[in-house]
């Protein structure tokens, strides 16, 4: 069984990318739009890992995570931030909060499918 795997970023070329390459690397891929949609999802489908970005609307991405650590029936799901906000109190706050991991954009693909893999135990 495949391992899945959330997107929830707003920006439509780095979802189209991101669902691609994972898509191709053999992970079931979910997409949300915006932190409210992330959340919904998350629980709905209880994916494995969320590829978190920090700016979304609706509710940014440090406040899903902390929804996701605050819930017993998400607090378990593996979390990697994948943002533009790469200031050491930006990377703080987020591992802080509880991510897993942090990346920020641009970032190399590879570095990111290994990453994913890295989490995920694949």
């Amino acid at each position: 069984m495949s391992k899945k795997v959330l997107i929830a970023d707003d920006e439509l070329n780095i979802v189209i990318s991101l669902e691609f390459l994972l898509r191709r690397e053999g992970f079931e891929v979910l997409v949300a739009v915006n932190g409210e949609e992330a959340l919904a999802k998350a629980r709905a489908e209880r994916p494995d890992l969320m590829l978190l970005d920090v700016m979304m609307p609706k509710m940014n991405g440090f406040d899903v995570c902390q929804a996701l650590r605050s819930d017993p029936e998400l607090a378990s799901m593996r979390v990697l931030m994948l943002t533009g906000k790469g200031r050491e109190t930006d990377v703080s706050k987020g591992l802080g909060l509880g991510a897993d991991g942090y990346m920020t954009k641009p970032f190399s693909t590879k570095d990111l499918v290994a990453q994913v893999r890295l989490l995920l135990g694949a």
